[in-house]
């Protein structure tokens, strides 16, 4: 924890003000006052400052698949992408199924100190979908508040079904990858008009909204705490409502690469456009940001997915599927949700900070920026615009969909506990006294 001095801060765009920050908590905020002394500044220039972004779903690839990615440099990532706390998948290998991987996951990221790393623990040994992992081990030892086969369905409703109830008894979340694997043997691509042009086997959107109402179903029995993952369908938004308005408690995520892009992208052939679920359609799109908006789906999530080039730079068919997102997704949010109307910067915070955390149960995090709270936050430049460069991102991958694209806003600064870990598109390494 540091102190820190923040000068003329817009929150939520509202009006500037200072705030003095002491052990990492805000612990005055006001007009025209004085930098205590020998404490750090940061000028904000009336910018705007939001509670530090919490990302539900990251994939850090460590251990196992450091040539795509690591725990340090996916850190680097979030803390310039504005985040302070991600959540990272267990489709590692070894696959993070027992406290020891999940743990190990947790202490390098506490090690490399740049944002909060939490580790989702798997649902299944081994992500096969057939046995549970030790689910309750992991909570109470390695402080789990999460589990997901992400990448894998947990197809078999019996599995579920008791994840479900185990996930109720320990009071955690179950994350599903909604994808009935039956109806995409072989899919490439959005079943529909550019699939069948370009010769891709279809991926029907049936196959997710068939698995979120089974397993709303099944989480209304259990009582338990479902979440989707990556939702890409307008009829899964649909499915989304009517379990909300029945009871059921189900939380939803959207990505920022499903807010903006569509099928239309795959016409180049170009396997970054590649991602599972796959694009959809332009009405998808717009269903998805109208959800996001509305409430119905709850959180903007990255799926940030790097691979290394050997896994990208191939056919279509052979090409891993998966993007970056974690220094863009901020940007892809201002463009879709903000320009257009749809969240002002409230909003932001409630989709990118304050939801996410709640949904995992996060007490530090998502809090809103007021004295006595942790000083968890970053600072964007809503007027500046940037130009997205695959080789500049501090991913270890440079697998983006956005390369070259102009982009609306910046991260000018990102705080984790009043220590500044990114700063003018730097990040700033932790110094030990």
């Amino acid at each position: 924890m540091s102190d820190l001095f923040i000068r003329n801060a817009r929150p939520y765009d509202d009006d500037a003000v200072d705030l003095v920050v002491r052990d990492g908590v805000i612990t005055e905020i006001g007009s025209g006052l004085e930098a205590p002394d020998g404490v750090e500044t940061l000028d904000a220039e009336g910018r705007v400052l939001l509670p530090g972004l919490v990302d539900l779903h990251v994939h850090l690839r460590e251990p196992g698949g450091e040539e795509s990615e690591t725990v340090e440099t996916g850190s680097r990532a979030a803390a310039l992408g504005g985040f302070t706390a991600v959540f990272a998948m267990p489709n590692t290998a070894p696959v993070a199924d027992t406290d020891v991987v999940t743990a190990h996951v947790r202490r390098r990221g506490a090690e490399v100190g740049l944002v909060d790393v939490h580790p989702v623990g798997a649902v299944t040994v081994g992500l096969r979908g057939e046995k549970l992992a030790e689910l309750g081990t992991m909570a109470t030892t390695a402080g789990v508040r999460m589990f997901s086969d992400d990448g894998h369905c947990v197809n078999d409703p019996l599995v579920m079904r008791r994840a479900l109830e185990y996930a109720s008894a320990l009071d955690v979340v179950i994350a599903q990858h909604a994808e009935d694997h039956r109806l995409t043997q072989g899919a490439q691509a959005n079943e529909g008009v550019v699939a069948s042009r370009l010769g891709l086997a279809g991926w029907p959107a049936t196959a997710e909204e068939t698995i979120v109402a089974r397993d709303c179903a099944l989480a209304r029995e259990a009582g338990a705490r479902l979440h989707v993952c990556h939702v890409s369908s307008a009829r899964t938004v649909e499915v989304l409502r009517s379990a909300k308005a029945a009871g059921v408690t189900v939380s939803a995520e959207v990505t920022p690469h499903h807010l903006l892009l569509t099928d239309a992208a795959l016409t180049s052939y170009d396997p970054v456009n590649k991602v599972n679920p796959p694009l959809r359609t332009a009405a998808d799109t717009q269903a998805m940001r109208a959800a996001l908006a509305e409430g119905v789906i709850d959180v903007v999530a990255t799926d940030h997915a790097p691979h290394a080039a050997q896994y990208k730079d191939t056919e279509w068919q052979a090409a891993r599927p998966g993007m970056l997102g974690l220094q863009t997704a901020l940007s892809v949010v201002v463009h879709t949700m903000v320009e257009p109307g749809l969240l002002d910067w409230h909003g932001v915070a409630r989709v990118m900070s304050e939801r996410p955390a709640e949904i995992a149960g996060l007490p530090d995090q998502g809090r809103p920026i007021a004295v006595g709270e942790p000083a968890n936050l970053v600072l964007v430049d809503p007027e500046e615009p940037w130009t997205v460069r695959g080789a500049a991102l501090a991913s270890l991958s440079s697998n983006t969909p956005y390369e070259g694209m102009r982009l609306p806003a910046v991260v000018v600064a990102t705080v984790l506990r009043g220590r500044v870990t990114a700063r003018d598109g730097r990040v700033v390494e932790r110094t030990t006294a």
